[in-house]
């Protein structure tokens, strides 16, 4: 007798394991994510898809910033937003001579005030904003200006350049690897002269601000020019290291605003070598960091505390990184079965029958939106800590979390956390 009661739950479990979404749809993941994915989101324009004059609004600021996060400039201003926590609205604007709307003009970053002026210069921006809704408190340090100048001096001469900020020669060479030394050496000495992980001590300043953008490309680009030359290492660069660890769990920064290593990757093979390729050493090193070195780092990314601070005040942000993942994905469903539909079977695409990854993707929008929502799931399920076979979702679902991966732009389609979790899925 309890040989037949052992075998028929072993049974129901077995049913369990095998399938456990048999009424998956997308309206049932929607409501697991519950009130946060029917909460109004925030403003946010790409002027590319959208370029009508916004009714731009008279009570909250309007932040023009460029497309798709590669601007320094423009991530300086977004995180001063982000860290006072002003109700803003997002136009994004294409910098890379793609189309612009009529009704912009100039370099990004700019703001629109309530009022309707407009003013651009980033760091302008961030002490204006400062004094206008944060009473000065990111520049009430002494030090404050003269760290905010430091960089000019620190910083190598470069070529110009938003995807690849004072990265290479004017002959599309990288910098040397005695430059970049200097630099660090530098900076990490600037770090050590006041006491706490910041600029100007153990309180965030507008000095972390106009620096953040610039030292978070050297972290994930510098090791991709010169092999072991880690800026985040704690032997050589202890306060660098320290300052790293410290805007890591700054919640607006490490889940929203801040870039990853797959994209800055990504970026350089577009912005090194005349601006059309890369020198075969930077391209070896690039190679060899994308398995390893970047799936480390998306572990290290995901961290539950602050991800939790970062929601609590967010009412259309999911209760976990996974969550927001998996929201992205039933919001750009369509756009993004069309884009994967496109990208493999075009033949001058580089996923065109790439390996045998892509080839097991189905070349039927349709039935790739139907893996969407399986993907979707699996990083629901993840989030929720929910042990599940691997075997209940279809096959091609770990090919489409990859093509996802290499197709993802940090931070203009998901903050960093998000895209950890995603990748880890692909490459799990």
């Amino acid at each position: 007798m309890l040989l037949i009661l052992f075998l028929c739950a072993f049974c129901r479990l077995s049913e369990g394991l095998s399938s456990p979404h048999s009424a998956l749809s997308w309206e049932a993941l929607e409501r697991q994510l519950g009130a946060s994915f029917s909460a109004p989101l925030p403003v946010s324009i790409d002027s590319v898809l959208n370029p009508n004059t916004p009714n731009f609004s008279t009570e909250r600021p309007t932040l023009f910033r460029e497309r798709h996060g590669w601007c320094p400039y423009s991530e300086r201003v977004w995180l001063a937003l982000e860290l006072i926590g002003v109700d803003y609205d997002t136009v994004r604007i294409d910098n890379t001579g793609g189309s612009r709307p009529s009704y912009y003009g100039g370099e990004t970053p700019q703001l629109r005030w309530p009022n309707g002026k407009q003013q651009g210069e980033s760091m302008d921006l961030v002490k204006q904003l400062d004094a206008t809704y944060n009473d000065g408190y990111f520049y009430q340090h002494a030090k404050v200006e003269e760290r905010i100048s430091a960089f000019r001096n620190i910083f190598p001469r470069a070529r110009p350049s938003s995807r690849a900020a004072f990265l290479f020669q004017y002959n599309g060479e990288p910098l040397s690897r005695t430059t970049f030394e200097k630099t660090l050496d530098e900076t990490n000495d600037l770090l050590g002269r006041t006491p706490g992980p910041f600029f100007c001590g153990d309180e965030l300043s507008a000095a972390d601000i106009a620096w953040t953008p610039f030292l978070e490309r050297y972290r994930y680009q510098l090791p991709c020019l010169h092999d072991g030359l880690e800026p985040d290492d704690a032997l050589q660069y202890p306060h660098m290291s320290a300052w790293y660890a410290a805007m890591d769990r700054i919640p607006v920064y490490a889940c929203r605003v801040k870039g990853d290593a797959g994209s800055w990757r990504k970026v350089l093979k577009m912005a090194g070598f005349g601006n059309s390729g890369m020198p075969p050493a930077v391209s070896n090193n690039i190679e060899s960091r994308i398995n390893s070195v970047e799936v480390k780092l998306a572990k290290q990314a995901i961290d539950w505390e602050t991800w939790e601070v970062y929601a609590s005040g967010r009412p259309h942000v999911a209760a976990t990184p996974h969550g927001e993942a998996a929201a992205m994905i039933l919001r750009n469903r369509h756009s993004l079965a069309k884009d994967t539909f496109k990208q493999i079977t075009t033949p001058s695409s580089p996923y065109f029958n790439k390996g045998r990854w892509t080839s097991t993707l189905p070349a039927d929008e349709a039935k790739i939106e139907d893996l969407l929502m399986h993907l979707a799931q699996q990083l629901l399920d993840t989030g929720a800590l929910k042990q599940i076979s691997p075997s209940v979702y279809p096959k091609e679902v770990s090919s489409l979390a990859r093509f996802l991966d290499e197709r993802v732009c940090v931070p203009r389609d998901m903050g960093a956390m998000c895209a950890a979790c995603l990748k880890l899925q692909a490459l799990s």
